[in-house]
């Protein structure tokens, strides 16, 4: 068979490499789009982003409705259809994947389904359901993302051991849920357990949970997780991990003990490793460092001319959003553009715990550690009419402030919606804004919005709705 001609082909149908296709396509290109799953989206839409939020979400509302009693308000305890609960994530799963293959077929993006193997650096193999099938290619954009880390020692062969793909399933909800790792699949997908019943313990290696946003911040989703976990263990090591009949049973170093302990199902959450294996990239230029991640320049081209590498195969922070310009970055280039580099580029992170965590620029740590000169302003929720008005006085607004220039450097928000805010403090410092430019910026009352403002005018000493010292 005679192999398909191409401009550009994208290797992995996630948020990096539609949005790769689709610009691509937008730009005049001709564009081929593998994907090995029958569902296009990826990871986010199928097994991580999408999901989890969906179940946050109605988890969410169990929670909601337990805590209305002091508002005059009670509720019978609810009663859980889990088969009912997984189709409606499903059709949200099908109506947005729908959705993607819809906009392919509208910018006239071939999409393939099968498994892309690298025969050379201008030519790929896919293995499809009916043949193999070979495209020449000009430019590829590998976006073939990432799959949650399962260590030797805790993979039995067990279902009861999950992962992320597996505990979005929901099958059952166990009595009690073991969560091994503190980061935010962790802390997310604990949190939807406990809003469904589960005790959950949860056991982080490190001193801390979240590393990478500032204590303070993570502070409220601590005290909450604190109220809806049976435990959270820091410092805390799995040591084994065996089958004992229906349950699993975990051995763990913490607080200087030998622990043994049975669960009933047990959340691995130990982070993500990238899918570099058996894509053929042996054949081709394209080098990976010691994770295996594959390793990129400015403008996300590879060691090999013609590969360009996006999203989490690329390494640094695995969030779509950041695959997503990626995708744009390195379409540019193969157009012939001049993008901006992704280390010029404000990336936010958001955390779906209760409250949420968001943060962007630099945190009060980063500015810290590169011995910056920087001050700290802050405005609590308890000060917020909006944030009383629904009871989440417990987030807190924060800015990371240049003394000199008063360009805002940084900004953290912990709080309900947290994620719904950043966008704001992400636009302030892209555009190089000053703390006065949010302070002078009229807010809409009540909003939690008015948080940024007030924060910003905080610096200068005169917030509204709390006092705070005034600048020399």
């Amino acid at each position: 068979m005679d192999p398909i001609k191409t401009e550009i082909v994208v290797v992995g149908a996630g948020p990096g490499g539609y949005a790769a296709a689709f610009y691509a396509a937008d730009l005049g290109k001709k564009v081929i789009l593998v994907e090995r799953e029958k569902r296009l989206g990826g990871v986010c839409l199928n097994r991580g982003c999408i999901p989890s939020k969906a179940l946050l979400y109605a988890t969410h509302q169990i929670v909601n409705a337990r805590e209305s009693a002091h508002r005059g308000i009670t509720f019978t305890e609810p009663k859980m259809d889990l088969d009912k609960l997984r189709a409606w994530k499903e059709s949200i799963l099908e109506k947005l994947s729908g959705g993607v293959a819809t906009l392919a077929k509208m910018r006239s993006v071939q999409v393939i389904q099968g498994r892309g193997y690298f025969e050379g650096s201008n030519k790929l193999r896919v293995e499809t359901d009916k043949g193999q099938q070979f495209i020449q290619f000009e430019q590829a954009i590998l976006a073939v993302g990432s799959l949650a880390a399962m260590p030797k020692a805790f993979d039995l062969g067990n279902p009861r051991v999950m992962t992320s793909t597996e505990a979005l399933e929901v099958e059952d909800i166990p009595e009690n849920l073991l969560v091994v790792g503190g980061g935010y699949i962790g802390m997310e997908m604990g949190t939807v357990y406990a809003g469904l019943g589960s005790k959950i313990v949860l056991v982080e290696a490190l001193d801390s949970i979240l590393v990478g946003a500032d204590p303070d911040l993570a502070r409220p989703v601590v005290a909450n997780a604190k109220r809806a976990f049976k435990e959270i263990r820091l410092k805390a090591k799995v040591t084994k991990m065996a089958t004992a009949g229906k349950q699993i049973k975990v051995e763990m170093d913490y607080n200087g003990q030998k622990l043994s302990e049975l669960y009933d199902r047990v959340l691995v959450a130990v982070g993500r490793v990238p899918n570099s294996a058996d894509l053929g990239l042996e054949n081709t230029k394209v080098e990976l460092d010691e994770k295996g991640f594959v390793k990129v320049n400015e403008h996300q081209q590879t060691d090999d001319p013609s590969i360009y590498a996006i999203g989490d195969i690329a390494g640094g922070i695995l969030l779509a959003h950041k695959a997503n310009k990626e995708a744009h970055i390195a379409v540019e280039s193969i157009n012939g553009g001049n993008s901006v580099p992704l280390s010029e580029i404000v990336i936010p992170a958001v955390v779906f715990t209760d409250p949420e965590l968001a943060w962007c620029g630099l945190t009060e740590a980063e500015a810290k550690e590169r011995g910056l000169r920087y001050e700290v302003s802050k405005f609590p929720w308890s000060a917020s009419g909006r944030a009383l008005s629904f009871d989440r006085t417990d987030g807190v607004t924060k800015m990371i402030i240049d003394p000199e220039t008063e360009r805002v450097l940084g900004v953290g928000i912990c709080g309900a919606g947290a994620g719904e805010l950043i966008s704001e403090a992400v636009l302030a410092i892209e555009m190089g804004a000053t703390a006065e430019d949010i302070a002078w910026s009229v807010h809409p009352h009540p909003t939690l919005s008015e948080t940024l403002m007030e924060c910003a005018e905080a610096f200068y000493g005169h917030a509204t709705h709390t006092v705070s010292r005034k600048r020399e």
